[in-house]
């Protein structure tokens, strides 16, 4: 999300993100300055920096492009984003720490700041036919939160390598953002940009994205894992978001028209890019005009690694054809309890801790063109006639929308639907039926929403199918 201002919302269930208990689960601990990791069986190391040098050196030259100002030459003012940074190469701003770390540090006041960004010399970074391409990152967050991180906008991501030179074809290229943060918050965001701008198929300029909490510690207190996974030994193709291993996200090539996937594929490939902006779209857009007063200046986001590998052995040839798709995740049951947080994948929603019957989580921050998606829900030969959800709105009076179920395609005309406004609270649950055309057999569930207005409206946290 650095290339143009962003229509990106605050959304009330970004205060759950913040307050919600999180699971904590089990997550293989490394020293910061660590070696980048042994590449797995079955994979080849394509290109790595681990950041190993004397404390105040710069980053390997032969590696990374150190950009400086504020835009590229000819491009847009303020990197097309609005933030507010200098970008330098002063060893004050982007240096090695000498213990195996890379440190971008912001520094200033106000609304003067310094910092930096580096982007790769290679530009070509693609996986080949039937191979899969793996990006990743071990990254710290800034350290700083509440109001001293306002405007702090750290990130891992990569743009498309046609970007280089032109400056003025995104998104059509294609931007990946593998970590982005902003304002201090407890979550990582993993988004792509890709069509035309404004709207388009990826619903610019937003994007196509989806964040969580990083898992046990915070992202601004410790190291986590960003990786991101470009698929092509599956029909059709996906995408993937990770941290510390844990799908976030995912996209898959049907879910976007032929020429805008050609348009972000069928280029050299992309290059990679780590920056901490200072204010900008993204930040002002969660917490009005930032940086402020309260900012504290001098908080670096450390770089352990960062290292792409692609699936087969190096050097030897890919398949003549992508192998057959692998079974779809998800097989359910329709007539099961699914749980609305066991998507494959989503738009535009978060999961949050639920005060419902049985505890748990469910997905809030549901407002109008958002969705979700369940693979491999089985209807067996028994038609199903009727679908119910478990919802809960606190959406203000007048504010309504329609919950849809769909088959197979986020665009399908829906099979049936409900209509549903304030319930008395963003947990105040109730179940809620509706009729759907005859199903059987198998497919992929959307839930789809929409609603005459941007504001939230729904939560869900389970729906199921039944004969009656």
């Amino acid at each position: 999300m650095h290339v143009t201002p962003h229509g990106v919302r605050w959304r009330r269930p970004l205060l759950a993100l913040l307050l919600a208990a999180v699971a904590v689960v089990a997550v293989a601990v490394r020293p910061a300055g660590a070696a980048v990791p042994a590449t797995p069986s079955g994979w080849s190391l394509v290109w790595a920096d681990d950041f190993t040098g004397s404390a105040g050196s710069p980053p390997s030259s032969g590696n990374w492009i150190v950009d400086t100002g504020h835009a590229y030459p000819g491009g847009p003012g303020n990197w097309g984003t609005g933030e507010i940074q200098n970008y330098t190469a002063d060893p004050a701003n982007l240096s090695l720490d000498g213990s195996g770390n890379l440190r971008i540090t912001p520094i200033g006041s106000g609304q003067n700041w310094t910092s930096a960004r580096i982007e790769t010399r290679r530009a070509d970074f693609k996986p080949a036919a039937g191979r899969v391409l793996r990006i990743e990152g071990r990254i710290q967050m800034p350290n700083v939160t509440g109001n001293a991180a306002l405007g702090y906008w750290p990130a891992f991501w990569a743009l498309g390598s046609p970007y280089r030179g032109n400056y003025w074809n995104w998104p059509g290229i294609g931007e990946l953002d593998f970590m982005e943060n902003v304002n201090g918050v407890n979550a990582v965001w993993g988004t792509l940009h890709c069509g035309v701008t404004p709207g388009g198929p990826c619903n610019e300029t937003t994007g196509l994205g989806a964040n969580r909490a990083c898992p046990g510690s915070t992202c601004q207190s410790a190291f986590h894992t960003y990786r991101f996974e470009w698929d092509t030994s599956v029909t059709p193709n996906q995408l993937r978001w990770y941290v510390d291993g844990q799908q976030f996200h995912s996209l898959s090539q049907n879910q976007l028209d032929a020429t805008t996937w050609a348009n972000m594929t069928s280029h050299a490939g992309y290059f990679l890019l780590l920056n901490v902006a200072m204010g900008g779209a993204f930040p002002n857009a969660l917490a009005g005009s930032t940086p402020t007063s309260a900012t504290v200046s001098g908080r670096p986001m450390l770089v352990d690694y960062v290292a792409v590998w692609q699936s087969g052995a190096a050097g030897s040839p890919p398949p003549s054809s992508p192998p057959p798709s692998s079974p779809p995740p998800g097989g359910v049951d329709a007539r099961s309890t699914i749980q609305a947080e066991s998507y494959q994948a989503q738009s535009g929603t978060i999961v949050e801790a639920t005060s419902d019957t049985g505890g748990g989580q469910n997905v809030g921050a549901i407002a109008n063109g958002d969705w979700l998606r369940y693979d491999g829900v089985n209807f067996g030969s028994t038609a199903a006639t009727q679908f119910k959800a478990r919802v809960a709105s606190g959406a203000a009076g007048g504010v309504s929308g329609l919950v849809q179920v769909r088959l197979d395609s986020p665009t399908a005309a829906p099979i049936g639907d409900f209509a549903l406004a304030n319930t008395g609270g963003w947990q105040s649950w109730r179940t809620v039926p509706a009729n759907i055309t005859p199903t059987t057999g198998t497919h992929t569930v959307y839930l789809t929403f929409g609603s005459g207005q941007p504001a939230d409206f729904v939560n869900v946290n389970w729906f199921t199918f039944s004969t009656t």
